[in-house]
């Protein structure tokens, strides 16, 4: 438990600790004297930053004593312990899960789908108990995947998949990856010797969207929803790549306590559900704690429950309804259990975002890097407040796994702000009139033979010179994620290839303006302004330009790790595979398409070809930019005066901080422009620092990079 009083002495032992190199620690005497304050200290900051969103140190700082750990214990391993932090991650594959039996059932939860269902469970748990008004606990419905874990001497032992309820799979080394997860906790100073909690693997909205956004590029099927990533994620065999989904887990049941005695502590010593909630947050879990309300009555329980379903969507993560349970634990065994769930608990279920409609045909669209994708074309349907009329069927093994046909009734899910995706055929609505969907053979748009490389699942056009790739190649150049040339938009880069203006990305660089004037729609004035983007374009910092090349797997992150260990773009030919694979986040697959990307003599001449006209393919000069915003993120809201808001965030960006559209408990500040929207409530509700546009330009007039000065008007 981290009260003031200790958080205020942990971050004194931060700052002692941060002075510390492994050159000091010569003695196993010297590492014992500080191996205990530097886990201590490690857990705390994972607990501020994983659990409270509410980091008090840099990333730098964090890594710093992280690796001094490391590092000491690589140095006398007798020092390492189970619950140590450098512990998360196991080594070598799992080969299969062993089965064990969980300490308490894990049963399921009843459903209601409105709320006469509530006011009948309502009045079922009164009858029962002989209560003219029943206190509840309520709570939101993680839509994840369920686990058990096993607490033992304030160690934890063991952690399992739900498998049947009475049964499921030993995934503790893989939940051991998670930092909500602690390794140990004091369990013992609430007298507790032994415990099962009950909790959810979640993954983030926003880095579900990334996920499925890689696994599209990689040809693979999007997961559905963030529920079937999450539960795909902790069975995987190798623990390394369960750390690098982002996975997080919320508990939110005690379904097991006993003191070293064997005597059982729900319902006596641990008497109420939210009390048993607020124990474990003080302990360092995730947990509902803030989001949980206890509610005198039905009528309050439906009122809490409508909020939420008003606000679910500005929740970072995927929730598919509310719990709503009997507070009082002593009450639990009266009301019991049937064979599937308990009694004294049931399940509010928000509305569905899932649809049936029909499929009136198939198309095939050619994406830049040559990647042929069917996409079906559907009658309109709304779901979740979006109207869907197209969903991508992936690939040719996509549409042979789920038996697609045109004509076919079709399932369709959208999970948040995530794509479309056919969650099933509805086989017995066909009537014989269906038609099979004939893949390609050649492209779509040059004729050229379709090829699917070993190991893949897509089919590709390797034409370098195929109309689609260039276009898209152009289109993905100029767009706001990269060289962001405004007035260039993807209309625009379609109507000038089609007039024989462009035919590659150097002809942006070679625009003929004379002509472009004696267009309809264009003027003197739209003309300047489109010259003037363009010319910008050419003093981009470099890790634009090297998203702008469009490199298979390289979005904007990549590209600004690679920006940072090179001087000029060029340099990246030099690089072997090995070298890239030592940059953070760079895997082999990454790596390897780099490589070959700046191994492609075409591509080298495209570079060669943009310096030449103009382009700064090299850092001017080393950038002395501060990053002041190091650890923190930022979310604009409302309309600003002194620049874009894509402007903001970039400056944002080159302080070293994070700029994101969405606020959660992480976000640091909320800048509020004029109008603001939901975002601005949302930081009201969860309490994060709002400040206006005067105190955002306080904080950055003295810092802005010196290429960004000319996009704001202070």
């Amino acid at each position: 438990m981290f009260t003031e009083e200790k958080q205020r002495e942990l971050i004194q032992k931060t700052k002692q600790l941060l002075d510390i190199t492994i050159d000091q620690i010569k003695t196993i005497d010297d590492a014992k004297a500080i191996i205990d304050d530097l886990r201590e200290v490690i857990r705390y900051h994972d607990w501020r930053y994983y659990v409270l969103a509410n980091p008090v140190i840099s990333d730098y700082e964090y890594d710093k004593l992280f690796h001094l750990l490391k590092k000491i214990e690589q140095k006398f391993p007798e020092l390492i312990t189970p619950d140590s932090p450098t512990q998360r991650v196991a080594s070598g594959l799992t080969k299969e899960f062993p089965q064990v039996k969980h300490l308490a059932p894990m049963l399921s939860l009843d459903n209601s789908y409105n709320e006469e269902d509530l006011r009948d469970f309502d009045r079922r748990v009164k009858e029962a108990t002989g209560f003219e008004t029943v206190e509840y606990s309520v709570e939101p419905k993680f839509d994840g995947a369920g686990i058990s874990l096993v607490y033992e001497d304030n160690l934890f032992i063991r952690g399992a998949t739900r498998g049947d309820g009475i049964v499921g799979e030993d995934i503790t080394n893989n939940l051991k990856t998670i930092k909500t997860i602690p390794l140990s906790a004091d369990f013992k100073s609430y007298g507790i010797k032994k415990i099962e909690i009950r909790g959810e693997v979640l993954i983030r909205k926003d880095l579900f969207k990334k996920i499925n956004q890689e696994r599209l590029e990689e040809g693979l099927p999007p997961f559905a929803n963030p529920r079937n990533a999450a539960a795909g994620s902790i069975r995987l065999q190798d623990p390394k790549e369960v750390a690098k989904r982002g996975l997080e887990a919320f508990v939110y049941q005690i379904t097991y306590a006993v003191d070293p005695e064997g005597n059982n502590l729900l319902g006596t010593k641990i008497k109420k559900h939210n009390e048993s909630i607020r124990i474990l947050y003080e302990l360092g879990f995730r947990s509902p704690f803030k989001e949980i309300k206890v509610c005198r009555g039905i009528d309050e329980v439906i009122d809490y429950c409508r909020q939420w379903q008003e606000k679910r969507d500005e929740y970072p993560y995927e929730l598919d309804g509310m719990v709503v349970k009997v507070n009082d634990i002593a009450l639990y065994e009266k009301l019991g259990v049937t064979s599937h769930h308990p009694r004294w608990a049931i399940a509010f279920k928000f509305k569905a975002r899932q649809a049936t409609t029909r499929i009136i045909k198939v198309v095939f669209q050619v994406g830049r890097t040559g990647a042929v994708t069917p996409v079906a074309k559907l009658e309109p349907v709304e779901i979740g407040g979006v109207t869907v009329s197209s969903v991508s069927l992936i690939n040719e093994d996509f549409i042979k796994e789920k038996d697609i046909r045109i004509g076919d009734l079709v399932l369709i899910e959208r999970a948040g702000d995530v794509i479309p995706y056919v969650v099933k055929v509805i086989t017995e609505a066909r009537t014989g009139k269906e038609k099979p969907i004939e893949f390609p053979k050649n492209c779509p748009s040059c004729g050229s033979p379709l090829v699917k490389p070993p190991g893949e699942a897509v089919w590709r056009c390797v034409n370098i010179n195929c109309p689609a790739q260039v276009v898209e190649r152009m289109i993905y150049f100029a767009s706001k994620d990269a060289m962001d040339i405004r007035g260039l938009g993807e209309a625009i880069v379609r109507k000038f290839y089609e007039l024989g203006y462009l035919k590659s990305i150097p002809d942006i660089y070679r625009l003929p303006y004379e002509k472009i004037k004696k267009l309809e729609g264009w003027g003197e004035k739209s003309v300047e302004n489109l010259k003037k983007a363009v010319e910008e374009s050419k003093h981009r910092p470099i890790n634009r330009l090297i998203t702008g090349l469009g490199i298979r797997y390289v979005g904007k992150v990549t590209a600004k790790t690679l920006a940072e260990h090179i001087r000029c773009v060029e340099d990246l030919e030099k690089w072997s595979v090995e070298e890239l694979e030592s940059l953070p986040d760079i895997g082999y697959v990454v790596a390897r398409s780099i490589y070959d990307f700046f191994h492609n003599e075409q591509n080298i001449n495209m570079i060669k070809e943009l310096k030449s006209l103009g382009v700064q393919t090299c850092k001017e000069k080393e950038e002395k930019v501060q990053h002041i915003f190091d650890g923190k993120t930022f979310v604009f809201t409302g309309a600003l005066k002194c620049c874009s808001r894509e402007v903001a965030q970039e400056i944002v960006e080159r302080l070293g901080g994070h700029a994101t559209n969405s606020v959660s408990r992480k976000t640091s500040y909320v800048v509020v422009g004029e109008n603001p929207g939901s975002k601005f409530r949302k930081a009201q509700q969860l309490g994060v620092k709002t400040i206006n546009e005067e105190q955002f330009i306080q904080m950055i007039k003295d810092h802005i990079p010196e290429d960004l000065k000319e996009h704001i008007n202070i």
